[in-house]
């Protein structure tokens, strides 16, 4: 999975992190494998041969003897990783597959003699780094428009003809993950995570309870979240930005402002809007358990464009359990919610009306106006609701392998087990057959033009599944720095 990482001003300096120990001494025999010219030496394994300043001089001389204008940040800077269950490739594979995505991005095509200078560094088993500078040798700049779709493509096959693990499509559904900046500033600040991941979070939980733009934004602010607003000429509210008290940039001279759309692909102001539902009567907790039961049946009968509304109305639901389940399961909950964030956003489509979507909704504002219900209830109410959140979620899984979206239902999947792990904390016994928790199997409308799919039977309490290279998170870009 390629995946563009920092760049930069600096060639010299990324290649001395790439070389050196790494910020927490994870680089492992950190070496050369490929480079856009055969048998260059190696200035970790022959230093006498080429020295790391002299790496960075024959990788920016393209640069340097550009007559017009240079490009600001020169310093090109991409890793390209596998899963951690697959195999270990070699140096040669790994060589194979710099040559293949510099190709792909427009950096290096294959027989261009004149092209940009790059090499590939190796510092773990798992993954490598590729470093260019943005000058041809011929002294035009090269033209990477679109290249990390196009490196993505290029993967595919390597997954395909290797036996790897496959990635999802590049389909802008995965998480907006802090880069090294931001996870080192917060690291100086003594905070528990960056900014970034702490907007995404209340942004969300704001998003998940509101029922209009007034709504959200006053949730924002009660949140103690700092909100700015962007009206068009006409004077209506077409965007916002939100930063943390005490963040600051330029020392301290202003605050650091993240738009909707920069912390996550659904949480700018028009996709969020699309998810606002007028408040449901009655909102009663009594009548959530069989609600969601409800929808996981809508759902597992849903086509691909009705399912996009349902899901992302669970994703919601999700949010709001977990801000109001008791102490005891809260954090298997939370996890669960984030696990399933992934899930709640279908690829290739914007159409959020679903059947379903209405009893989810209606079930989540039950939590929001009676939070502490479940916790009068007692176990057995908690774990009710878990079973049924379990269902749901199974039936979401079920969805999505259908319309063969591959990282959506490994997030769903991890979502599920968390739940069912949630439930095993409640120390209750499972409820009887007539609170309608009776195992059933649910079908699943397919993609179009694909054959059916059968789901695999929801139970009360699903055993939990051994984790294995489905229910990994969608992998990072690796270590970087700054520039």
């Amino acid at each position: 999975m390629p995946k563009k990482a920092e760049s930069g001003e600096t060639t010299a300096d990324l290649l001395a992190y790439l070389f050196g120990p790494g910020n927490h001494e994870e680089h492992t025999d950190p070496h050369l494998v490929a480079a856009w010219t055969p048998g260059l030496p190696c200035p970790a394994r022959t230093p006498d041969r080429m020295t790391l300043s002299d790496l960075a001089l024959l990788l920016d001389a393209p640069v340097d003897a550009l007559r017009g204008p240079k490009p600001a940040e020169h310093v090109w800077h991409v890793s390209v990783r596998n899963e951690p269950d697959d195999r270990v490739l070699s140096d040669a594979e790994w060589a194979t597959v710099a040559a293949e995505m510099v190709a792909a991005a427009g950096i290096a095509p294959h027989g261009d003699a004149r092209a940009c200078r790059w090499v590939a560094v190796r510092h773990a088993d798992d993954h490598i780094h590729i470093v260019a500078t943005l000058a041809r040798q011929d002294g035009r700049h090269p033209r990477i428009r679109g290249d990390i779709p196009r490196m993505h493509t290029a993967a595919r096959a390597f997954e395909t003809a290797w036996d790897l693990t496959p990635m999802s499509p590049l389909d802008q559904t995965a998480r907006r993950a802090p880069v090294t900046g931001e996870r080192e500033k917060a690291a100086r600040r003594g905070l528990p995570e960056a900014a970034r991941e702490s907007l995404q979070r209340t942004v969300r939980e704001a998003a998940a309870r509101a029922t209009t733009t007034t709504d959200f934004l006053t949730r924002l602010r009660d949140a103690g979240l700092r909100v700015r607003e962007h009206h068009d000429e006409n004077g209506a509210l077409d965007g916002y930005a939100v930063a943390l008290p005490g963040d600051r940039a330029d020392r301290g001279s202003r605050p650091v402002w993240f738009s909707g759309r920069t912390l996550a692909y659904d949480l700018s102001l028009p996709r969020i809007r699309e998810r606002f539902h007028p408040t449901i009567a009655p909102a009663d907790l009594a009548l959530a358990h069989t609600r969601i039961r409800e929808a996981a049946t809508l759902l597992a009968r849903a086509g691909r464009a009705e399912g996009a509304g349902d899901v992302a109305a669970l994703g919601d639901l999700l949010v709001v359990a977990a801000a109001t389940s008791p102490t005891a399961v809260r954090d298997q909950v939370r996890a669960a919610a984030a696990a399933f964030e992934q899930a709640s956003r279908a690829p290739g489509t914007r159409t959020l009306h679903g059947t379903a979507r209405a009893h989810f909704k209606a079930s989540a504002q039950a939590l929001e106006h009676a939070p502490r219900a479940a916790r009068g209830g007692g176990a057995p109410a908690v774990l009710a609701l878990l079973i049924a959140l379990v269902e749901a979620v199974e039936a979401a899984t079920a969805w999505h392998r259908a319309q063969h979206h591959d990282a959506q239902t490994r997030a769903a999947a991890q979502a599920a087990a968390l739940l069912r792990e949630a439930a095993t904390l409640t120390g209750a016994p499972p409820p009887t057959r007539n609170s309608r928790t009776a195992p059933r199997t649910v079908r699943v409308t397919p993609a179009a033009g694909r054959g059916p799919v059968v789901a695999p039977p929801v139970t009360a309490v699903p055993p939990r599944p051994h984790p294995g290279p489905g229910l990994h998170p969608h992998p990072g870009s690796g270590p970087g720095r700054s520039r």
